[in-house]
This record gives C-alpha cells, sequence and structure tokens, in this order.
C-alpha cells in the first residue's frame, strides 16, 4: 500500500443533521466523488485523503476507512466475505485490530456474536499473506468496526483515533459544554465570514467564539492533534507532513477578526480565555464578563451564535424561559444584526417573541434541537463598524 495514488473508500461519520455540512466541507477541500447517507458521508481519495480529512473536517465526528461492504444474513456468510477481504493491506503482522460492533435493523443482531466472527474472520484473512498462527497485536492500533445495517456489513478501519472534536485545546470545560464540532457546524451554517461582527453572548467556555476564529483563520482544526493512522506503517509519513505543510501555508495570518465572547459568569469567562490562549487564540478573540440583559453592541452589522441553557430541571427551566424572553427583548434593540440560537425548548419561537425566518433539526448529542435563523439585513459593502461588545 506504498502508492500514494491508489484510490480508497473513505467514510467522515457525522452527527444526524450534520451531513450537508461535512459533505460541503469535503467538497470545498476538493472531494467531488460524495454519497450523504444518514450519519456520514462517503467519498474517494488517494492515501493523502485519510491526512487532509482528518485535519481539516471541522463538523464530522471521525473519518473511517472502508475495507468492504456486503450483504449478510448468516454467521457463515459474515465469516466468509470478512475472510477474503485484504485485510493485511492494511493491519501489519503485529498490529492492534480490536473489533467494535453495531447492529440495526438487521438478521444479525447480536452485536457480541458478530464481533467474534470478524475478529476470527480478520485473523484468518491475515494468516494468507504472514504465514503465521499467531499474532501478538503489540504494535498501532487499527480499530476495526462491523457495523450492520439492514443485513448489510459495513467494515471499516479507524482513522482518527479519538473523536475530531478533541482539537486539542479544551482541557477543561465549563457545565455542559457543546461540542466542538456542533459548534463549528453552528458557524458554518450561518454563513459568518471574517469582516463581520461575531457575538455568542453566552460563551461558556468558549467554544463558538474558538471555533469562529479557526474559520475565520482558516487554520486546519487538527493540526495541534494527532491521529491514529499517523503511527501506521502502511501509511507513508511523508503524506502527514505534506498535509501539515499545506494547511500551516493556507492559514490566514493578516487581517483583524471581530470575535466576542460575554458570559455572565466571571469565573467560566476565565475558563475560556484559557481555553482561547490553548489553541493559540488569545490575542484573537475578546472575552467580557456581562449579562444578556446589559448587553450593548457599537457595530451596526453582526452575528449573534449562541447556545443558551436548556433548562432540563423544572426551576432550571424557568430561568432558561426567562432568559428567552430577555434574550428577545435585548435582541430587537439590533435589527440590523443577524441571530442564530440553537435550542431544545418546543416554544421557544413564542417566547423568545418573534418566528425564525429558517429553523433546522440538529442533535446536541440526545438532545434533539432546533436552530433558530433570523435573518438581518445584508450590510452594505461599505459598511463596517468600529467596535464590538461595549464593556
Amino acid at each position: 500500500m506504498s502508492n500514494r495514488l491508489e484510490k480508497v473508500q473513505l467514510i467522515a461519520t457525522a452527527a444526524f443533521g450534520l451531513e450537508a455540512v461535512v459533505a460541503r466541507e469535503l467538497s470545498s477541500l476538493g472531494y467531488t466523488d460524495l454519497e450523504t447517507l444518514n450519519g456520514r458521508v462517503a467519498f474517494s481519495s488517494d492515501l493523502s485523503g485519510i491526512c487532509r480529512a482528518n485535519l481539516w473536517l471541522r463538523s464530522a465526528d471521525r473519518v473511517v476507512l472502508k475495507v468492504g461492504e456486503f450483504e449478510a444474513r448468516s454467521f457463515d456468510e459474515l465469516f466468509e466475505k470478512t475472510r477474503v477481504l485484504n485485510w493485511a493491506d492494511w493491519i501489519p503482522e503485529d498490529g492492534r485490530f480490536p473489533v467494535e460492533g453495531r447492529s440495526v435493523r438487521s438478521t444479525l443482531h447480536s452485536v457480541p456474536d458478530c464481533q467474534a466472527i470478524v475478529k476470527k474472520a480478520i485473523v484468518e484473512s491475515m494468516k494468507r499473506r504472514y504465514r503465521r498462527s499467531w499474532f501478538d497485536e503489540t504494535g498501532p492500533v487499527y480499530a476495526v468496526e462491523v457495523a450492520l445495517l439492514k443485513d448489510v456489513a459495513t467494515l471499516t478501519i479507524d482513522t482518527s483515533g479519538a473523536g475530531l472534536h478533541k482539537r486539542g485545546y479544551r482541557e477543561v470545560a465549563g457545565g455542559a459544554p457543546l461540542k466542538e464540532t456542533l459548534a463549528a457546524a453552528l458557524v458554518l451554517l450561518s454563513g459568518w465570514r471574517p469582516g463581520r461582527f461575531l457575538l455568542d453572548p453566552m460563551c461558556g467556555s468558549g467554544t463558538i467564539p474558538i471555533e469562529a476564529a479557526l474559520i475565520g483563520l482558516n487554520r486546519a482544526p487538527g493540526l495541534r492533534r494527532a491521529f491514529a493512522a499517523e503511527s501506521w506503517r502502511t501509511l507513508p509519513r511523508n503524506l502527514w507532513i505534506e498535509a501539515r505543510s499545506e494547511a500551516r501555508d493556507l492559514e490566514r495570518r493578516d487581517g483583524r477578526l471581530e470575535v466576542y465572547g460575554s458570559d455572565a459568569d466571571p469565573g467560566i469567562v476565565g475558563l475560556a480565555r484559557e481555553n482561547a490562549g490553548l489553541a493559540g487564540l488569545g490575542s484573537v478573540i475578546r472575552f467580557t464578563n456581562a449579562r444578556v440583559e446589559d448587553l450593548k453592541v457599537a457595530a451596526e452589522y453582526g452575528c449573534v451564535i449562541c447556545n443558551p441553557p436548556y433548562g432540563e430541571r423544572l426551576g432550571e427551566l424557568r430561568e432558561a424561559e426567562s432568559l428567552y424572553r430577555s434574550m428577545g427583548r435585548v435582541f430587537s434593540s439590533i435589527p440590523t444584526w443577524s441571530l442564530y440560537i440553537l435550542s431544545p425548548h418546543p416554544r421557544f419561537e413564542r417566547i423568545f417573541g418573534r418566528l425564525a425566518d429558517k429553523k433546522r433539526k440538529l442533535y446536541n448529542g440526545r438532545i434533539e434541537c432546533h436552530y433558530y435563523q433570523f435573518f438581518g439585513p445584508r450590510p452594505p459593502r461599505t459598511a463596517s463598524g468600529s467596535a464590538g461588545p461595549s464593556e
């Protein structure tokens, strides 16, 4: 597997509702052979795609290599069709290959049995190549997954390792943190671009402003972390070196970003500043300690993107609803700003006091939410604010 031009089949997995966002990201990276399905976007690439997709994808969960896909309605069928695949093209003699599994609406519903059968079949496949009967599994990890959906088995190897939301900058998070991948998707869906003000007035540990700044600087979100496939001896090391070099060359280093975060909790604002510093953005994002009710902005045009508290318990729910009413009053004073708000509350628009121009169903973990989008007027080409949120 040393020919870098050899085509491989890859899958970028995603939270439900974000598949189209991931597909647009892949398209912007130059990949055109895309197939968008529930929870994933499949695409083909040469070997460099493993490196580039891991480094650049902002809203995907992980990148996996598809080894095979076939119908399997019996354990014998699953074993035989797994055994004939060329696993040794990827897994070396000392490779560790744990097998995870899942099954949805399939005849083979016992996941532990499917995992055991796939493991045994891979061993039998590798015996043919390596001419040995036992594998110590002391080397790099090649995590295999067997996913069964309606009797179709998809066999993959994970190239990412830790999920792609693990950017490497958030060592400590506040309560109920927003995943970095979802935060990035919220920014991408807003259409915000550098040159326009962006504010998260309930920024918590700073995830939305940090992801916005990474987007604004065109900085690959995976630059500060390692990936499972970096240790693979079957993937040429120079591909990672070239992909990281390309990412550094494409980073935008000129110009100032107008990205702001504020929060009513001074402790959480300190945490947001710390996280921004870990992301190398300490001088890029400005954080202030302020309540939503006291918010004042000096810029005529901008975007608010936020994930306000959900209030999952009764007392907290009343507090959250009171906050939504305050948000409605405060944001009505900036009619030229566009507002993007994630909330699971079924009556959010009524409490907020305004119907969204557009809304989109998204999931924050297992919580079903809607992303409410309120569009302000398009700024004139010559318009630019001179100041962000007031202290």
